[in-house]
């Protein structure tokens, strides 16, 4: 696989937007991404540029992965959120022990089905790893069949909690976790 996998860098905010506004244009969006396309095409650069600093390579609280093609261009991301103990994530659920939270998965639809997803995920679990993380956890909905494969693939499995987060209360996010893997060699 000729694909780079890496952090982004502040200065990239331009490309990170440009791949999050492909992202939510996906036709799987409405239940992949808590955002619209229109309501994300509107914000100023200043947030772009804003985000792009708190996920940038340096930064502890969260990190962006980007996947680059053998060409240089952007095909995938995602981004992991540090979450502390006793503190309320972003979906109203507690945060029991200190957790890495991945969102905004996205793969180009030319390059999914080779293993990039999995790269990416590795370079996150990598991340969430060497910043103290006891467990890396994901919400996916219920419908998504696809990520729910790749999450899957990658060795997530699913805790059993459960959570609805869109307009309609029948819908259900799932989490799924995986355990750092020398949790039990640190105690």
């Amino acid at each position: 696989m000729s694909y780079k996998v890496r952090s982004l860098r502040v200065d990239e905010w331009p490309r990170a937007k440009a791949l999050r506004l492909e992202a939510l244009r996906d036709p799987v969006a409405p239940i992949a991404f808590m955002e619209a396309y229109e309501s994300a095409a509107a914000r100023p650069d200043s947030f772009w540029r804003d985000r792009a600093e708190r996920s940038a390579e340096g930064a502890t609280g969260a990190q962006q992965i980007i996947a680059e093609g053998p060409d240089g261009e952007w095909v995938g991301t995602l981004t992991v959120l540090m979450e502390e103990p006793g503190a309320t994530d972003w979906a109203g659920l507690p945060v029991e022990r200190l957790q890495g939270h991945l969102v905004a998965v996205y793969v180009q639809p030319g390059h999914r089905g080779i293993g990039l997803t999995e790269v990416l995920f590795d370079a996150g679990l990598e991340w969430a790893w060497a910043q103290g993380a006891e467990w890396v956890r994901l919400l996916v909905h219920e419908d998504n069949a696809r990520a729910l494969r790749a999450y899957r693939r990658a060795g997530f499995a699913e805790t059993g909690v459960t959570t609805a987060l869109g307009p309609d209360a029948g819908e259900r996010e799932l989490e799924l976790a995986v355990e750092r893997p020398d949790e039990e060699s640190d105690r």
